[in-house]
């Protein structure tokens, strides 16, 4: 608590008019309501740098929990009360270093998983080369990103929208996809964008936790996206893209199970003796296809006037690395939003995802549905409040387990500040 109050000190004395500083960088997505609907940074050939700036900005979110579950009754499960959770913080650093070359750095002062600050990760990103000489490969670079680091890997578009610990403001609902696609690791990314146009290639070493004293042989993972992003109209504007993830021989690709900060249903179908740091990834699933693993996501989107939908279909296999034989598990999600008022500051929306696939060790086919009814209110363009109703159900368990007959249901109170 004693770091968390000394990084919010920080955040408030860098924030301050001493500490002026110019708010909205190069080719960036805006930390507040205008970064809605931004997937990967805009790329703007204008250059706006002065000389070195640094922008401090973080987030807050807090929840306010009221969920019941249950399940078969033959295993026991942690009994739960309404109430808030945690607190949780994030802290930015973007630098300007150059012409054309921004660092971001993402601090988690609080998650779930830890109560303590850490690093989730950072990136170098790189817009022109003109560090090298001036209009060094101007023509090339005016549609071409570079970006290396320890970072978010750009898997999909759901990773767009989902909650990044305190960073809440992308996300319509609370909760994030039952399987969520989401790892950091080091290596690099390229990207091509034209008119509408997207392609983008990286790779990366293939893992989360970085040890040069790991005695099993890992191999490189490879990330790959095209799509196409066109505002027809004013009014109407629609997106298609298809991802791949790939990894093969590896300790544990952490795909599904690589958020750190944890999910936002508290101690959902657990069992008694469970802790919110120790069981953070409750009413999630990870499927334990942790070696030769392939992942493709297919997302699209449109936006009519107040109106959007966003969709996921995705097919992961793979499998464990005691295994012998392939496994596979497919993914479901649409979204239909609607934002209103002046500044579409209000919406009301609903998400329907869907899960199902062959069960680790039993071989069981499973299915896991949830259903989200929300609403939000930016109350200005920093600060939302949302409400949301879930329910969640498992079938296909084996009897006597955690997840036979399960489910859980209720409801999510969250306010969130991003700046």
């Amino acid at each position: 608590m004693k770091r968390l109050l000394i990084g919010l000190s920080l955040v408030g004395l860098l924030s301050s008019p001493s500490f002026a500083q110019k708010r909205d960088l190069d080719n960036y997505r805006l930390p507040d309501q205008r970064g809605l609907n931004v997937f990967e940074d805009p790329k703007d050939t204008v250059s706006t740098f002065d000389g070195l700036n640094v922008r401090i900005g973080g987030a807050f979110a807090l929840q306010f929990q009221g969920i019941d579950h249950e399940n078969s009754g033959d295993v026991e499960l942690l009994g739960i009360r309404n109430n808030f959770n945690l607190a949780t913080a994030n802290l930015d650093v973007d630098v300007e270093l150059y012409d054309g070359i921004r660092l971001h750095l993402r601090t988690y002062l609080s998650s779930r998983h830890h109560p303590e600050p850490y690093v989730k990760g950072g990136y170098m990103q790189v817009d022109n080369l003109n560090f090298i000489e001036e209009g060094f490969l101007e023509d090339i670079m005016k549609n071409v990103t570079i970006r290396v680091g320890h970072m978010e890997n750009n898997y999909g578009d759901a990773h767009f929208r989902r909650s990044d610990n305190a960073q809440a403001m992308y996300n319509p609902f609370v909760g994030n996809l039952i399987m969520d696609g989401f790892t950091t690791e080091v290596g690099g990314e390229v990207y091509y964008q034209n008119n509408g146009w997207l392609a983008m290639v990286g790779a990366t070493n293939g893992k989360l936790n970085q040890s040069v004293g790991d005695p099993v042989k890992t191999k490189a993972s490879v990330i790959g996206k095209f799509g196409y992003d066109k505002q027809e109209t004013e009014d109407f504007r629609w997106r298609l893209t298809g991802s791949v993830y790939h990894t093969g021989e590896t300790a544990n690709a952490y795909l599904y199970s690589a958020d750190r900060a944890g999910s936002r249903y508290y101690l959902v179908m657990e069992e008694p003796g469970a802790t919110s740091a120790g069981n953070f990834r409750s009413g999630r699933f990870d499927p334990f296809l942790k070696n030769e693993m392939t992942a493709f996501m297919i997302n699209p989107f449109i936006k009519y006037q107040g109106l959007e939908f966003f969709g996921v279909y995705e097919h992961v296999s793979g499998k464990e690395a005691s295994e012998d034989k392939t496994r596979s598990f497919d993914q479901y999600s649409a979204e239909l939003i609607y934002r209103f008022g002046a500044r579409e500051n209000f919406y009301v929306g609903g998400r329907y995802n869907l899960v199902k696939g062959t069960e680790f060790l039993t071989e069981n086919e499973v299915e896991i549905d949830r259903i989200n009814l929300g609403a939000g209110w930016f109350m200005t363009k920093n600060i939302m409040a949302k409400l949301e109703y879930v329910r969640q159900t498992y079938d296909g368990f084996d009897a006597g387990t955690t997840f036979d007959k399960g489910q859980f249901d209720g409801v999510m109170l969250e306010a969130v500040i991003s700046f």
